[in-house]
């Protein structure tokens, strides 16, 4: 769940995008901006709650930056996303090599030594100690529900909300309605534009919050592409679930299991052959390619995807 927990952020983040009919393979960029951007300024503000606001913030900026290129100017959408990620690399490595001298690294967001602890702390519920050793239902209160960041609980709530806000709300009908038949929202008097804006906002609140959690909470500083591919397995998990909260959240855990299978067998071995950890880290993007080639049937993209909306004038 730790591990997977970005993935779900970024995965919604991309579906809001995706069902107005906007690609966005962005999300990497946005990820490592906001974590960049909310290491930094927990660590000026000594507040993990300031550092979650500027993080969501600045992804915020980055989406909108996105949106201008491709729904004001009709740009393309993967060429600018990809500009959008290359910047984020580049920009928060200059300017963390620039404002703290450690190489691209912001400082350790818990220095006793200097005052410092502003990382988001695990929650742990009432009696999870306690029951830490009786069996099996021990075991699922207090490592499975309980002992996580805040943010894990977020993004798990998120998954329902998002359900219901893309398929049992006005506003959920109109923009998966954009991206498959803009010219008939907009001939109902509804902005493509506005839509389309409102999503990539949407998905820079969500994709921040996953940035953000990297860096305040699970590694409490900032790393040079610390977020290591994340967006695109997102956008992986996206198509895996078939551009459906529930789908996508399934894809997510999938790759979480696979990636904390990883982590665990570094050296593992049978007899005397030593597993690479690198086969395991690449079964998630295997086993997608071998799901979506014709064991979970064909993933339908929203038809108006990748295509930007010039309204016709008359």
């Amino acid at each position: 769940m730790r591990v997977a927990t970005p993935l779900i952020f970024a995965a919604l983040a991309g579906m809001f995008s995706e069902r107005s009919g906007i690609v966005n393979i962005a999300l990497e960029g946005k990820i490592l901006a906001s974590a960049f951007a909310g290491a930094a300024a927990a660590y000026v503000t000594n507040s993990p709650w300031m550092g979650l606001l500027a993080g969501v913030m600045v992804s915020v900026v980055f989406a909108m930056m996105h949106a201008f290129a491709t729904v004001t100017h009709n740009g393309d959408q993967v060429v600018s996303g990809m500009a959008i990620n290359i910047l984020a690399a580049g920009l928060t490595a200059a300017l963390g090599n620039y404002w703290f001298k450690q190489g691209g690294n912001t400082p350790n967001l818990v220095d006793s030594a200097n005052g410092i602890n502003a990382r988001f702390e695990p929650l742990n519920f009432p009696f999870a100690d306690a029951l830490a050793d009786v069996p099996i239902i021990g075991g699922i209160y207090s490592e499975l529900i309980s002992g996580h960041f805040l943010l894990v609980y977020v993004a798990l709530i998120m998954v329902p909300i998002t359900w219901f806000i893309l398929f049992k709300t006005r506003f959920g009908l109109r923009l998966r309605a954009v991206g498959e038949n803009p010219s008939a929202v907009d001939t109902a008097g509804i902005s493509v534009t506005t839509m389309r804006y409102s999503a990539l906002l949407i998905c820079g609140i969500l994709a921040g919050l996953a940035g953000v959690y990297l860096s305040v909470a699970v590694t409490a500083q900032f790393l040079p592409n610390m977020s290591a591919g994340k967006g695109y397995m997102a956008l992986a998990a996206l198509i895996f679930g078939k551009w459906h909260p529930r789908g996508a959240l399934l894809a997510c855990l999938m790759f979480g299991i696979l990636q904390a299978i990883a982590d665990r067998t570094q050296g593992a071995a049978i007899g005397t052959f030593t597993i690479p950890v690198q086969l395991i880290e690449a079964l998630p993007y295997i086993l997608t390619v071998i799901l979506l080639g014709g064991f979970i049937g064909r993933a339908v993209a929203p038809k108006a995807i990748g295509k930007p909306y010039v309204k016709e004038r008359t």
